[in-house]
């Protein structure tokens, strides 16, 4: 060991650093402590820096996905050829147009540009009238009284939906679709579940499921049109195969999330397998199948509006009839009536899904109906 000659003490050069760990300072702390100081700010300014190196990467990660979506969103509206369509040239038009959408507002007149005029509502309620969009005026035409009113509502052709007129026509292709799926998405639902049907037997009704939904129900209509061309009957066809996938799909998730306990209690009191399936799963999800079910028919329903633009019938056929006219004030009656058919629909689903979900009380049938107004309220409240 080597030290130095003046001071007798050992310096880091002669390799004792344990006598100069030792040493005091002036400031009263020793070489131990400033050393340990300087590996703790060491290991500070390491940390630092890996967290700086670190954000700055994340931050060019961010920039990399920003120029990767702004490239496939150019990319996006040159193929929609959104930079040769010209739009400003026809805001113009627009606006011509905007007057027959809107004729209770007259455009360029009053103190803020703009009037309203009242009586612009009422072209809507007559062409709503006169086409039958929401009351089909003729529905009791062969009734003597108005006492035989009941007896037509359930004995005329198509009894109270077809009361609704082209609204009626809509809401029973999406009604009538999704009750035609209903037992064929139950039954591929079951096969379909992996404690039904073995591995890897059930993937094939989960590939049958996951093959129809594939399709919209847009490219299904036109399937089908060697049954009869485009009509209501094959638009409730397409309707009812896109919800066996849809529909289906969903119950078999929910199959799967079931509790073992029912249905090993079952096992063990020696049911059968139809017992097990029908008791012991079927039972948990009872509430939950009717809830998705209501919630597909309210999809079905906006799908029969899509599906009437091409030829299928009801309120969206009259709004393409309406659009190739250029009739744009009767169009916008058509979008209303649309409009109240499908908030009406959602808010009768969703208020009974709730009611299932909060597992109320079922109400009697007479305070269902002489409620209804109340809860109507309530669901606009909300």
């Amino acid at each position: 060991m080597n030290r130095d000659a003046d001071s007798g003490r050992s310096t880091p050069e002669n390799g004792d650093a344990a006598a100069d760990d030792g040493a005091a300072k002036p400031d009263g702390g020793t070489a131990s402590d400033s050393l340990g100081e300087s590996t703790a700010s060491d290991d500070v300014e390491r940390q630092f820096d890996e967290i700086s190196i670190a954000r700055k990467g994340r931050w060019l990660g961010y920039a990399l996905v920003a120029a990767v979506v702004t490239y496939l969103f150019l990319m996006a509206l040159e193929t929609v050829e959104w930079f040769r369509a010209d739009l400003p040239s026809y805001l113009g038009t627009f606006a011509e147009a905007l007057q027959d959408y809107f004729p209770f507002l007259v455009f360029g007149e009053g103190p803020v540009g703009v009037a309203f005029v009242p009586g612009g509502f009422s072209e809507y309620v007559t062409f709503i009238r006169q086409r039958n969009l929401l009351y089909d005026s003729g529905f009791f035409a062969g009734a003597d009284s108005v006492f035989e009113y009941p007896i037509l509502l359930f004995t005329q052709t198509g009894g109270p939906v077809q009361l609704f007129g082209a609204a009626g026509e809509t809401l029973a292709i999406g009604f009538a679709g999704t009750i035609m799926a209903f037992p064929l998405a139950l039954l591929f639902s079951i096969l379909g579940s992996g404690r039904v049907t073995p591995f890897p037997f059930n993937f094939f009704f989960r590939g049958m499921m996951s093959a129809i939904r594939s399709i919209p129900a847009l490219v299904w209509v036109l399937i089908y049109v060697p049954l009869g061309g485009i009509s209501p009957t094959t638009a409730t066809l397409a309707v009812a195969t896109d919800t066996i996938g849809n529909l289906g799909r969903l119950f078999t998730d929910e199959l799967e999330e079931i509790g073992d306990g029912p249905v090993e209690a079952m096992r063990t009191t020696g049911a059968s397998k139809t017992q097990i399936i029908v008791f012991g799963m079927l039972a948990q999800v009872r509430n939950s199948f009717i809830a998705w079910t209501l919630y597909v028919f309210e999809i079905n329903v906006r799908i029969a509006v899509g599906l009437g633009i091409i030829g299928a019938g009801g309120l969206g056929l009259v709004l393409s009839v309406q659009q190739g006219l250029f009739a744009y004030t009767n169009m916008m009656a058509t979008i209303i009536v649309i409009f109240l058919l499908i908030v009406s629909v959602e808010m009768i689903s969703q208020r009974t899904r709730a009611h299932l979900r909060a597992e109320d009380e079922p109400m009697a049938a007479v305070q269902l109906i002489l409620g209804f107004p109340e809860r109507l309220v309530r669901s606009f409240l909300k």
